[in-house]
């Protein structure tokens, strides 16, 4: 088992496109991951995301409030349409009060693949072994259940537009 990345997959019912405004687009993002951007997703820059209680599941929510505020970089490497998002950050940047800008960043990839059953949504977030070691083991387990619920969060919050 790799303790330098962590893979999760959803199959989602949803179209292709509407998947994709869903990963690719700052706010919808934020709405079912819990996190306010101060702007769009553009390869090659840089937006802030603080930490905010998603709005697609009370439960999530509540444990998300302790970490409400909290804020580090995002580093957008890649916005490919329909197809794949990439961005770079601390993983569990969440004590309050460190400073994680010196720390090396994970990777995150969003790549969305259709299948005949729906579209696939797989996550990968890699780069673990170079974080700080008195931080790797933690950030990694947090980041391995977190994307775990993700996948749950992203898949609610698409079943949304079907009750509308």
């Amino acid at each position: 088992m790799s303790t330098d990345r962590i893979e999760k997959e959803v199959l989602l019912r949803a179209p292709l496109d509407r998947i994709w405004r869903a990963i690719s687009e700052a706010e919808e993002f934020g709405r079912w991951f819990g996190v306010r951007f101060d702007g769009p997703f553009v390869a090659g820059t840089t937006v802030t995301g603080a930490m905010t209680p998603t709005a697609v599941d009370d439960t999530v929510a509540k444990a998300q409030e302790s970490y409400a505020g909290q804020a580090d970089a995002w580093q957008i490497v890649a916005v490919e349409p329909l197809r794949r998002l990439a961005f770079r950050w601390h993983p569990y940047a969440v004590e309050p009060g460190a400073d994680y800008s010196q720390e090396p960043t994970t990777l995150v990839e969003f790549t969305l693949t259709e299948t005949d059953d729906g579209v696939l949504l797989r996550i990968v977030e890699s780069g673990f072994d170079a974080i700080p070691a008195e931080r790797r083991a933690s950030a990694f387990e947090a980041n391995k259940q977190g994307w775990a619920a993700q996948t749950d969060l992203v898949r609610k919050y698409l079943a949304l537009d079907e009750k509308v």
